[in-house]
């Protein structure tokens, strides 16, 4: 059943991302005399309300397995799991506020500031941030390091949204911070897979007082260090599958919605170099001998203060003409 949850919500977090990406990519930042803005509006709106739509959805999800969650701590006299299941409710509860608005918003099409959008999910970003930072129910446990790599991503979604309050026309907010819904939902489906499935680390074991509260126990120290390191390993790939993802989605999509650029300021490789190397003149290869022997000829024939020249020998003894 934990499996499950995790895969439920790491798709539904790579959804929501790809969404988010997706509807980033179709801001044109250009003014509106210059483009016709009809498709792009249409694709934005489709886009957003979709994404609104799986928050709603995901959101709902998380509270609903939260109130199992926490009935079950109940009958099991875990004050530790029920308590923990409040600050899920908490959390999942500012998100439905923030789908549910965002939805609202694009029925009625009313001019609800973004700015306030942006404010409830960034409370509710802080809010899982601080929920995983201060998650300690087993200092040992090696779920512990689990969520620890996953204050990556969330960081990512909070810094971006902080930007997007500071910017709202940007799409590199947004893009930002889809990348990080995606990252989060990866990271949530590896966590169900190391947790709940055959491919926990070996000689780890999965330790469960309530349906929430639960920890992975390994048998010593070189089974917690290499539990550990296999963790840190996982989120490595990851980020590297995600680089990839980015950089092929959104060729992509740049390429079928047709991003304005212009490169007339890009120049070639190695321009500014070549243009120095033709300032600087021609070099010559001219052999240095040839320079000393002439000196060396001048040098035989010194001219006397008087009009006569005095041809230098060999140690310094010479003629008088």
């Amino acid at each position: 059943m934990g499996f499950f949850t995790f895969a439920a919500a790491g798709g539904g977090l790579i959804l929501m991302g790809t969404f988010e990406a997706i509807s980033s990519s179709t801001l044109d930042p250009s003014p509106p005399s210059t483009h016709p803005q009809s498709k792009p509006q249409t694709t934005q709106s489709k886009s957003s309300f979709t994404y609104f739509l799986l928050a709603s959805l995901l959101s709902l999800l998380f509270i609903l397995n939260s109130l199992i969650s926490f009935f079950d701590a109940l009958n099991s006299n875990d004050r530790v799991g029920s308590a923990q299941q409040l600050q899920v409710l908490a959390i999942a509860a500012l998100f439905f506020l923030y789908s549910i608005t965002g939805l609202l918003v694009n029925f009625t099409n009313s001019s609800f500031p973004s700015s306030l959008l942006n404010l409830i999910v960034l409370f509710g970003f802080v809010e899982e941030f601080m929920y995983f930072y201060l998650q300690r129910k087993d200092t040992a446990g090696i779920e512990n390091r689990y969520f620890d790599l996953l204050l990556v991503p969330i960081f990512v979604c909070v810094f971006s949204t902080v930007l997007e309050l500071h910017n709202p026309k940007s799409i590199f907010p947004k893009l930002a911070r889809g990348v990080g819904l995606v990252l989060q939902g990866l990271w949530f489906l590896q966590m169900g897979l190391s947790i709940y499935t055959h491919w926990m680390a070996h000689g780890c074991s999965l330790k469960e007082k309530s349906r929430g509260n639960y920890t992975v126990k390994c048998k010593g120290h070189p089974e917690y260090h290499r539990a550990r390191a296999i963790a840190t390993l996982q989120f490595n790939c990851h980020l590297a599958l995600i680089v990839v993802l980015v950089v092929g989605v959104y060729s992509i999509v740049a390429r079928r919605t047709g991003v304005v650029a212009d490169f007339s300021s890009y120049k070639p490789l190695g321009a500014e170099m070549q243009h120095q190397i033709d300032s600087q003149g021609r070099f010559t290869l001219d052999s240095e001998d040839d320079g000393d022997e002439e000196v060396r000829e001048e040098g035989n024939v010194v001219m006397n203060k008087a009009g006569g020249e005095v041809e230098l020998g060999v140690n310094g003894n010479g003629t008088y003409k």
